[in-house]
């Protein structure tokens, strides 16, 4: 089996077997067939299912030294993102097609520091969705469905693509919504009544007839709203308001996490409303809790 055939048969178990998403398929597609192609380039031959399990340290080593030094250089972030991806088509390799690679144990990826998320302030989310529905440029349903999206995405915690994937037939919803986030997991997240509100508003004066399996939040000629759309509504926002362009649509889920924790909610809810895999992804949002905490003491006590 070639190299080439041996990365379509892992591309095809992380899409249908592990439900991946198709940007996830995409970044472990391009890390893989640059690693066979260094393979091949390095080695001058073709890279068959017999090679993969030769390679050496000192050939990973050098895959992530031109990773790192080539015309498009990558972050420590990336390359251990790449070497992830990797070690996922080797461990492939090994469980379903018996051919392993001692080599990987032997290298390590760069030191990553993950980052603090960063969210909005209570009074800038409630600022920036107020913001959403003042423009004299636009029909009235542009600005009800600019308001709706980011009031979603505040008050139920969701990610842009999980906000964009509510259908036509979702609508009124109900007391929770029913979400399928990244990898496939299915999480319950309750609606708030302004969410309710904000998204009925929308509904009612929206202006296109829809099927049901239709998506729901829709661009000004039609079509499905893209996520860009969003962004860039952000961007838009965040110059009015003067805010950093840390101020994403990303950062009102983060928003959404640290305002719970700060009132009292439990790590394992929180985990459970983001639909995150793991608890310590969670824990990042309790060092954003302890920098206000810290700040409003220096801010507050008279020996700061």
């Amino acid at each position: 089996m070639t190299g080439d055939a041996a990365l379509a048969a892992f591309l095809i178990h992380l899409s249908q077997e592990r439900r991946a998403s198709p940007r996830t398929v995409e970044a472990y597609a391009h890390s893989a067939r640059s690693y066979l192609a260094f393979l091949q380039d390095h080695r001058g031959e073709g890279v068959t299912l017999a090679c993969l399990t030769t390679v050496t340290p000192g050939e990973l080593r050098a895959w992530l030294a031109r990773r790192r030094m080539g015309d498009h250089p990558l972050s420590n972030r990336s390359l251990s993102q790449a070497l992830s991806a990797v070690r996922s088509f080797h461990r492939f390799l090994d469980l379903r097609l018996d051919s392993p690679c001692p080599a990987l144990t032997l290298v390590k990826g760069p030191k990553v520091r993950p980052d603090p998320p960063r969210p909005v302030s209570e009074d800038q989310a409630r600022g920036l969705i107020a913001q959403a529905g003042i423009d004299a440029g636009r029909d009235d349903w542009e600005t009800l469905r600019d308001t709706a999206v980011l009031t979603l995405l505040w008050g139920c915690g969701l990610r842009i693509s999980e906000a964009l994937s509510l259908r036509m037939k979702d609508v009124p919803l109900g007391e929770s919504l029913r979400i399928t986030g990244k990898g496939g997991r299915t999480r319950l997240s309750p609606v708030l009544p302004a969410v309710r509100e904000a998204i009925d508003k929308y509904f009612a004066a929206l202006p296109f007839t829809l099927s049901p399996d239709d998506a729901l939040f829709r661009a000004t000629r039609g079509g499905p709203l893209p996520p860009r759309r969003v962004q860039a509504l952000m961007q838009s926002l965040r110059g009015r308001m003067g805010l950093s362009e840390k101020a994403t649509p990303h950062a009102l889920r983060h928003s959404f996490a640290t305002h719970l924790l700060g009132a009292g909610a439990d790590l394992r809810s929180i985990q459970e409303l983001l639909g995150h895999a793991s608890l310590s992804t969670t824990q990042r949002y309790t060092a954003v809790d302890a920098e206000r905490l810290l700040s409003a003491y220096a801010a507050a006590h008279p020996r700061a």
